[in-house]
C-alpha cells in the first residue's frame, strides 16, 4: 500500500528516453498539489517562467493548448477497506484515551501492571479484527462491488505480523521474563500451518501409512511442531509395523511425545524447568535403546526406518543443527527453526535472549527479501522494532502507523523528534497513513484524528485539512431546514465538534468565517451573521451590514426590509457579547432599525415610522453616508395632512442633520454625505444631490410654518 514512486503519464509527454527534447527546448513539467485531497496534477511549463497558464503552451499562440495530467499519489480506498479503516479507528482512539490519562499520572504509571494489560488488550484487539477481515475477505462469495481492493492474503500478512507483535512485545504482565517457545510454536501453528490435514487424513486411510513416501515427513513435522495427537496417532500406527525393534521404540516414544512438557501446565516456572530435565533423561535413554538396534535391522522394505526416527528423537533431544537440517529437508524456513529452538533446544528461553538464536539462525538461513511480510517477522524476531517499521510501511502504511503507535510508549522505538522534519519515528508513520486517508476526502474525519496526534507538524496538517473540507452549505440535504433554521448540522457541524475536540479555536473561527462568506453569496445574511459572530469576526460582520445595505442600493426597499429583518435578531445576542462592539454593531443597528420604519411605512403606521427616524438619528446609530436618504425619506412625513407626526425637537433634530450636510459639502466633504443618495438616484453629480435636498429644506419650512399657525391657533 506504499504510494507510487512513479507516475507514467499517458499519452505520454515525450517519448522514452527522449526528456532531453523537453529541457532543450527550454520547457519544464510542473506539479501543482490538490488541496481537496493528495492527488496532483501536472503540465508543461516554461523552464524560465512558472507562471505560464497550464493550459497555455509556452512557445505558442494563446489559441494552443498544452495537456494536463490528473494523477493520484495513493489509491483511495475502497468500501470493504473503508470498513477496515474506521473500525480500526475505534481501537486506536481507545489508545490516544489511555495516553491522555497517563499524561495525568507520574511517569511510570504507564509501564503498571494495570496499563499493559490495557494496552495488550487493545493489541489483542487488532489481532481479533484483522482476523475477522481476512476471515471475511477470503470467503468464496459473489461480491457485486467487483474484486476487493487489498485481498485475503492481504490481511492474512496483517494478521500475522501483528500477532507476532503481540506476542514478543506484549506479553501478559508478569510473564515477560517467562519462556517464550511455546507462545512462539503457538504462533507458528496458527499462522503457517503444517503438515496440511489433507495430508493426514490421507494417510491415517491407508492400512499401511509407512509404505508411504509422505509417512515420515508427516511424523517429523508434526512433532516439531508438538503437534502431539497427531504424532500419537501415527506412532501407535508403528505398533504395527513388520519390525519389532521399531515397535519397541515406538511404544516407549509415545509417553514421551505425549508428555513433553509445557509451560502453560505449571503454575512456577521451577517446577517446569525440573519436569524438563526429567523428560530429558527420558528421552536420552531412548537415544540409549536405540542406538543397541543392530545395522541390519535399521531396514524395511521400503527405507532406513531407524534414521527417521533418529530424527524424532534428535527434535526431542534439541540438537540445534540437526533441527536446522530437518527443516530444510521439510520446507520449512528460519520461523520454524526459532520456534522449535524455544520448545526443544532451550525451554527456558526468554524473549531478551531470543534475538541471539535468531541472528545465528538467520546466518544460514535468511529471510526472503522479496517477501515483505517476511522481512517483518525477521525484524521483531530480531528484536529491531524500527526496521520493522519500515518493511511494515510497505506492506501496508495502516500496519506500520498502528504497530508504531503501539511502540513507542512501550518505548520500544526512540520518542526524540527529528530536528529536520519535526517528527518522531511514531508520528512518521502515522502520517504516511494519513496521508493514504487524505487520498479519500469524505474521510477527512478521520484523517484528522490521526493527525492530531503527532505534535506540532501533524496538528497543522491537520489544520490545513480542516480548513478545506468542503461545507456543502449550498446543497440541498435533508439537513437544510435545520441549517436554515440556525441550527449547525451536517458537515459544519462535525466540523465545529472536531475543532471543540481537538481545541483548534482559531482554525474553528476561519471554518465559521468561510461558512459566513458562503451564506453572504447565497443571501442569508441573518445565518452569516451568526457564523460572523462565532468566529468574532467583526470585519465579517460588518461585510454583511454592507451587503444588507447594498440590498437597498441597488435593489430597493422591499429586499433591504426583508434581508435586514433576517439580521435584527442577532442584535440582542451581540448585546450580550463582550467584545461586540464599535461601528460595526451600529451600523447592524441602524439596518435593523431602517428596515423597521420601511415595515412601518408599509403597513401606514406612520407616526411610529416617524418616531423611528428621529430615534435613528437621536441615537445616533445612521451613518453619516445615509443621512440625505433618511432625511428624502422624512419629506412624505413631513407633507403627511392632517397630522404632524414629528414633534418640534424632531423636526430641528432633521433640520440639524440637512444643515450639516449642506456646510460640510460647501467644505469639500459632500462625498462623505451624498454618496449613498448618488448611487440609489444615479445622480452625476453632489449638484444635483444638493438640489434634491433642497425639497427636504423646503417640506421642513412648510412643516415648521404649519406648526406654528397650529400654535396660535391653539
Amino acid at each position: 500500500m506504499s504510494a507510487s514512486e512513479d507516475l507514467n503519464l499517458i499519452p505520454a509527454l515525450v517519448e522514452s528516453g527522449h526528456v532531453e527534447d523537453l529541457i532543450n527546448s527550454g520547457q519544464t513539467l510542473s506539479v501543482a498539489m490538490s488541496p481537496f485531497d493528495n492527488s496532483l496534477v501536472a503540465y508543461v511549463a516554461n523552464a524560465t517562467t512558472p507562471q505560464v497558464h497550464p493550459r497555455q503552451s509556452v512557445d505558442s499562440d494563446e489559441d494552443s493548448e498544452q495537456p494536463i495530467y490528473f494523477a493520484n499519489i495513493d489509491s483511495p480506498p475502497s468500501a470493504e477497506r473503508r470498513l477496515f479503516i474506521t473500525d480500526t479507528l475505534i481501537i486506536f482512539a481507545a489508545f490516544q484515551n489511555l495516553l491522555k490519562t497517563a499524561v495525568g499520572e507520574d511517569s511510570e504509571w504507564l509501564q503498571g501492571e494495570q496499563s499493559l494489560m490495557m494496552i495488550r488488550k487493545l493489541g489483542i484487539d487488532y489481532v481479533n479484527f484483522i482476523k475477522e477481515c481476512w476471515v471475511h475477505s477470503s470467503q468464496p462469495i459473489e461480491r457485486p462491488e467487483g474484486l476487493l481492493q487489498y485481498n485475503g492474503d492481504h490481511y492474512r500478512s496483517l494478521y500475522t505480523c501483528f500477532s507476532l507483535f503481540v506476542v514478543l512485545y506484549m506479553a501478559e504482565p508478569g510473564y515477560e521474563n517467562a519462556p517464550v517457545g511455546d507462545e512462539l510454536m503457538e504462533w507458528l501453528n496458527i499462522h503457517f500451518i503444517e503438515p496440511s490435514t489433507e495430508e493426514g487424513d490421507q494417510l491415517s486411510s491407508m492400512e499401511h501409512p509407512w509404505e508411504d513416501d509422505s509417512f515420515w515427513p508427516y511424523l517429523t513435522r508434526t512433532t516439531l511442531r508438538g503437534l502431539s495427537k497427531a504424532s500419537i496417532f501415527f506412532i501407535d500406527v508403528l505398533f504395527q509395523h513388520p519390525s519389532e525393534q521399531l515397535q519397541e521404540l515406538a511404544q516407549i516414544l509415545k509417553p514421551l511425545v505425549d508428555s513433553q512438557p509445557r509451560l502453560q501446565n505449571f503454575t512456577a516456572e521451577r517446577d517446569f524447568a525440573y519436569a524438563s530435565r526429567r523428560w530429558n533423561d527420558k528421552v536420552k535413554a531412548l537415544r540409549i535403546r536405540m542406538d543397541r538396534v543392530p545395522e541390519a535391522d535399521r531396514f524395511d522394505d521400503f527405507e532406513n526406518w531407524w534414521d527417521r526416527l533418529s530424527d524424532i528423537v534428535g527434535i526431542l533431544e534439541g540438537r540445534p543443527e540437526l533441527i536446522q537440517r530437518v527443516c530444510l529437508e521439510l520446507g520449512a524456513d528460519w520461523k520454524e527453526v526459532c520456534a522449535a529452538w524455544g520448545v526443544f533446544v532451550d525451554t527456558r528461553l526468554r524473549r531478551q535472549d531470543l534475538t541471539d538464536v535468531v541472528a545465528q539462525v538467520l546466518s544460514d538461513m535468511p529471510p526472503d527479501p522479496t517477501n515483505l511480510e517476511d522481512m517483518i517477522h525477521a525484524a521483531l524476531f530480531s528484536g529491531q522494532p524500527v526496521e520493522a517499521l519500515n518493511h511494515a510501511a510497505q506492506l501496508d502504511r495502516w500496519l506500520a502507523a498502528h504497530m508504531g503507535d503501539i511502540m513507542e510508549p512501550l518505548s520500544l522505538i526512540d520518542s526524540d523528534v527529528d530536528e529536520d522534519s519535526g517528527l518522531s519515528i511514531r508520528d512518521r508513520h502515522i502520517l504516511a497513513y494519513a496521508e493514504y486517508l487524505h487520498s479519500d476526502p469524505t474521510l477527512w474525519r478521520i484523517t484528522v484524528d490521526y493527525m492530531y496526534s503527532c505534535g506540532v507538524v501533524g496538528k497543522n496538517q491537520a489544520d490545513e485539512i480542516l480548513l478545506r473540507v468542503p461545507l456543502k452549505l449550498h446543497e440541498q440535504t435533508s439537513d437544510e431546514p435545520k441549517i436554515r433554521s440556525g441550527d449547525v448540522v451536517g458537515v459544519l457541524k462535525e466540523v465545529n465538534e472536531t475543532c471543540f475536540q481537538y481545541q483548534r479555536e482559531a482554525v474553528r473561527r476561519t471554518v465559521c468565517k468561510i461558512a459566513a462568506q458562503t451564506l453572504i453569496q447565497e443571501k442569508d445574511y441573518g445565518l452569516a451573521i451568526s457564523y460572523c459572530t462565532s468566529a468574532e469576526d467583526w470585519l465579517g460582520l460588518g461585510r454583511v451590514v454592507d451587503r444588507v445595505l447594498d440590498e437597498y442600493i441597488y435593489h430597493g426597499s422591499a429586499d433591504f426590509s426583508k434581508y435586514a429583518s433576517a439580521i435584527a435578531p442577532s442584535i440582542q445576542d451581540l448585546q450580550h457579547h463582550p467584545t461586540a462592539r464599535g461601528v460595526f454593531f451600529h451600523r447592524l443597528m441602524f439596518a435593523a432599525h431602517y428596515a423597521h420604519f420601511h415595515q412601518m411605512l408599509v403597513s401606514q403606521e406612520l407616526q411610529e415610522a416617524a418616531f423611528d427616524l428621529v430615534t435613528m438619528f437621536h441615537d445616533q446609530v445612521v451613518p453619516k453616508s445615509w443621512w440625505a436618504i433618511l432625511l428624502c425619506d422624512s419629506v412624505a412625513l413631513l407633507q403627511h395632512v392632517p397630522l404632524l407626526l414629528f414633534p418640534s425637537s424632531g423636526a430641528l433634530e432633521l433640520l440639524s442633520r440637512l444643515d450639516e450636510i449642506f456646510t460640510r459639502t460647501s467644505q469639500g466633504c459632500g462625498v462623505d454625505y451624498l454618496a449613498i443618495l448618488m448611487k440609489t438616484t444615479k445622480m452625476r453629480g453632489e449638484k444635483e444631490a444638493l438640489e434634491r435636498l433642497k425639497i427636504v429644506r423646503l417640506a421642513l419650512a412648510k412643516y415648521f410654518a404649519r406648526c406654528a399657525i397650529i400654535s396660535d391657533e391653539k
